[in-house]
């Protein structure tokens, strides 16, 4: 992996913990050093954000304040990747920014305060699972009904109210738009990242056999009889193997 990506900054991230746990003198090195790895990421949330009524410069700066949190307060004892925990508390810390500026909509004053505390304890609970929580664990974790969560977190998007005519703050990558011209697009790679963290707890469930078939076809791209072939049984079983297995993981994805 690229030493300038964050995908694979987990081993930065340890060598940091240990320099900071024996006083090294390099640790403030160590720790910038990060932070500039994964300066792409706050970049890229704050820019999800734009077009809110905030600028970008602002919605960028708080986005790496963020960042510098999620650096300095992922435990890697836990072995958690490092995105499951840094995602929930950039984002966090953007909305927290909307949340004390930008309340356009008059929400009831248990609803704000529940939704203040929503942002600390998913990063508490995306670093203890590894994923990012549910509803219900958030409510659990706060003892509150699942209810007064449902109502926080659309709480959270009575932000600033701005005209469809409204031009969009410049991000300084290009001429700003009209806010309807920027509606309708996602991230779809952070709908992967979605995806994964959703995906994944299921995957670690399933059979050895069913996990190792998924790997084979989906990540390897190998043909239902090149699996058959290689396992000793018929390409029929692999094929049952494979929609068994599928319903299972959707099923299981639609319940979360």
């Amino acid at each position: 992996m690229d030493d300038n990506g964050y995908d694979n900054i987990e081993p930065a991230l340890q060598e940091l913990a240990r320099a900071i746990e024996t006083l090294d003198p390099q640790r403030d090195i160590l720790r910038n050093k990060v932070i500039e790895r994964c300066l792409p990421l706050a970049d890229h949330i704050a820019r999800r954000f734009s077009g809110r009524g905030e600028s970008f410069e602002d919605l960028q700066q708080t986005a790496r304040i963020g960042l510098l949190h999620a650096i300095d307060r992922f435990d890697v004892s836990y072995g958690a990747p490092f995105l499951s925990f840094a995602i929930p508390t950039i984002m966090g810390e953007v909305r927290r920014h909307f949340r004390d500026y930008t309340w356009a909509v008059r929400v009831p004053r248990r609803t704000k305060e529940i939704q203040l505390r929503i942002g600390g304890t998913i990063e508490i609970l995306a670093q203890r699972l590894g994923r990012l929580p549910k509803a219900r664990e958030i409510a659990d974790e706060l003892g509150v009904d699942l209810l007064e969560i449902t109502q926080a977190l659309i709480a959270a998007n009575a932000y600033q109210a701005s005209s469809l005519d409204a031009v969009a703050g410049d991000d300084g990558e290009s001429s700003p738009l009209p806010l309807r011209e920027t509606l309708g697009a996602s991230d779809p790679d952070y709908e992967l990242i979605e995806q994964s963290m959703t995906l994944r707890p299921q995957l670690d469930q399933l059979p050895e056999r069913e996990r190792q078939v998924l790997i084979m076809r989906f990540f390897e791209c190998q043909t239902q009889k090149q699996i058959a072939d290689q396992l000793g049984v018929s390409q029929m079983q692999i094929s049952r193997i494979l929609s068994k297995t599928l319903a299972q993981l959707r099923e299981g994805a639609l319940e979360d």
